[in-house]
């Protein structure tokens, strides 16, 4: 054991080399988790070794935890929450802890849950002192009526289902900080997804993100919108986004990508490929997305330099990733 090196360590490989051979294994998984910390156009110089390690060690550990739910009979909703909270916790991604600052330098949270069996789904946005806000999401889609609470009403919301609510110093880290005091409109990345197929046959996704640096007027990304950020549906796949938000609403880009697939029969990849790296990098839209199909397929399609992901499946298959 003592020559074992973590695999987080080994290699960083291309997820789209990678995801033309996957369709061709008729092989259906019992369980797949994907997730993604973000994607933005950092050259790989730019981003130190020991810097790239430390992402790719935290996107293994949130991998894991995703992972041994589902190994152990969860439901992808549980696996979902539990993923996206070890990174919201995590001060390195654009969620939670390491929310971004806005204009007024104050931190504003949207996050979102979709399942795909039934279309039922929640979320929240700006909101302030919810600790996690993807599983505020959560107790919207399953203890209210409505799919989407904004601001002070659902840090109240969260507070009556007994969820964590904290002053909003805890979000204070001094990276974040620096990135406002320096206006870097250029990096984004960020936003934390994830999307599963357990192993009920049922698909699930979920985003949870701090949004843009130095943003202004309460702007709220694509991250809490159905159909534009997230998306599930068990007929196709399910789908989180992570880029530049209001193109990502004015193409419902996750939706679209479901659509595609039951209206014009396209596979995962060929959805994914047409609306990422044609329609919405033809607008002048950056960005990916994280997905995976009723039979397991995976895609990891992005037109950034680089996007932080991970997946694994029951059948052993497993790649962490940042750089093309």
């Amino acid at each position: 054991m003592k020559n074992h090196i973590p695999f987080y360590l080994i290699l960083i490989l291309i997820s789209i080399s990678c995801t033309d051979s996957l369709e061709k294994n008729n092989i259906t998984p019992e369980y797949v988790i994907v997730i993604h910390g973000g994607a933005g156009n950092t050259q790989q110089k730019d981003l130190s070794e020991e810097k790239q390690k430390e992402y790719l060690k935290h996107l293994n550990n949130a991998l894991s935890i995703g992972e041994e739910i589902l190994a152990s009979n969860g439901t992808c909703i549980e696996a979902i929450e539990k993923t996206i909270n070890y990174l919201e916790d995590c001060p390195l991604f654009n969620a939670g802890k390491g929310a971004v600052f806005n204009h007024k330098g104050q931190n504003e949270m949207d996050a979102s849950i979709m399942q795909g069996w039934d279309l039922n789904a929640g979320a929240v946005a700006g909101v302030r002192y919810i600790k996690n806000p993807i599983s505020a999401a959560i107790q919207i889609m399953n203890n209210s009526e409505h799919v989407m609470m904004s601001g002070i009403g659902a840090s109240e919301f969260a507070k009556q289902e007994n969820l964590e609510i904290v002053d909003s110093s805890y979000f204070f880290t001094n990276d974040r900080w620096n990135s406002l005091q320096n206006i870097l409109k250029s990096e984004k990345y960020g936003t934390v997804g994830c999307v599963v197929l357990d192993k009920y046959g049922n698909l699930a996704a979920g985003t949870s993100t701090g949004g843009m640096t130095n943003k202004k007027f309460n702007r709220i990304g694509d991250s809490p919108i159905i159909g534009a950020g997230t998306y599930a549906n068990n007929e196709t796949c399910a789908v989180s986004a992570t880029g530049h938000g209001e193109y990502f609403i004015r193409y419902t880009v996750a939706h679209d990508i479901s659509a595609l697939m039951e209206y014009k029969g396209l596979s995962l990849k060929q959805a994914s490929d047409l609306v990422i790296n044609q329609k919405l990098k033809n607008a002048g839209g950056n960005g990916g997305i994280i997905a995976v199909d009723k039979n397991g397929n995976i895609s990891m399609t992005f037109n950034t330099n680089m996007m932080f992901r991970a997946y694994t499946k029951s059948t052993g298959e497993k790649e962490l990733g940042i750089f093309k």
